[in-house]
């Protein structure tokens, strides 16, 4: 799928790589619905990509609530008829000391993690079984393979992000839906800026968001990134987890 002339829908677009993304596809005339809480982000980016050349609908909406996805993407197809990829990119991963935390914080967090994702997924499903054809793209981590240090709650909720979508891909190819998990290292954004935990390999924000835009044009199904990082996942899969354990904790100190 070649992104020009598409409708895009970006959930989690106001910041970050959301951000980066809808930016670079606002260069190649398409139609962008974008989504995030923070209203006055988003019309600073709207006015951006229509600067650029796309067409731009911008959509205040939380997406912990159901029922504002649904009004969202309901929206997104009334105004341009189709959703041809969507992007689902909400995430937050604080450190955390598995010593020292709360129950409520593991929930929330976990709610920020996985919940957004099955709140934005459903309606998507739901528009794209009516048009027999649709990309949805995920934005996991890599820490989804692994168990990190001072990441456990957010490592825990993209492993599950990642089996949702394996079985979303089996259950809806007869749909032509299409499902790409995006599995980004560690990113420079503003989020995580101070948020203490070592970032081995870090790349930019402008980088991820090319990352993500090639693997949603080759519409892969699983898109580990960087390569430096990649291979070192893979080969966390097969070795013994004593060893994995203390490779991790000494990269991550």
């Amino acid at each position: 799928m070649r992104l020009t002339k598409k409708t895009i829908m970006i959930i989690g677009a106001s910041s970050g790589i959301g951000r980066q993304v809808a930016l670079q596809l606002s260069k190649q005339d398409n139609n962008l619905v974008i989504l995030a809480r923070r209203e006055n982000l988003l019309t600073s980016l709207s006015e951006d990509i229509i600067n650029n050349g796309s067409q731009c609908l911008p959509v205040a909406a939380d997406a912990l609530c159901s029922q504002q996805m649904e009004d969202a993407v309901d929206l997104a197809t009334a105004t341009f008829g189709i959703v041809d990829a969507a992007l689902i990119n909400v995430a937050d991963g604080p450190a955390f000391d598995m010593a020292s935390t709360t129950v409520n914080e593991v929930l929330h967090n976990m709610a920020i993690n996985y919940n957004t994702l099955v709140c934005s997924l459903l309606p998507l499903i739901t528009a794209m079984k009516k048009q027999n054809y649709g990309l949805i793209a995920h934005t996991n981590s890599l820490a989804g393979f692994l168990g990190l240090p001072r990441q456990g709650p957010y490592s825990a909720a993209k492993a599950a992000g990642r089996m949702l979508m394996d079985t979303c891909r089996i259950e809806l190819a007869q749909w032509g839906i299409k499902f790409l998990s995006l599995y980004p290292g560690f990113v420079a954004t503003e989020r995580v800026s101070d948020d203490g935990i070592p970032a081995p390999f870090e790349i930019s924000e402008y980088s991820a968001a090319k990352h993500i835009i090639h693997a949603m044009e080759k519409e892969k199904q699983d898109y580990l990134f960087p390569f430096s990082l990649k291979w070192l996942i893979r080969l966390a899969r097969v070795l013994p987890k004593p060893l994995i354990a203390s490779i991790t904790k000494k990269i991550m100190n």
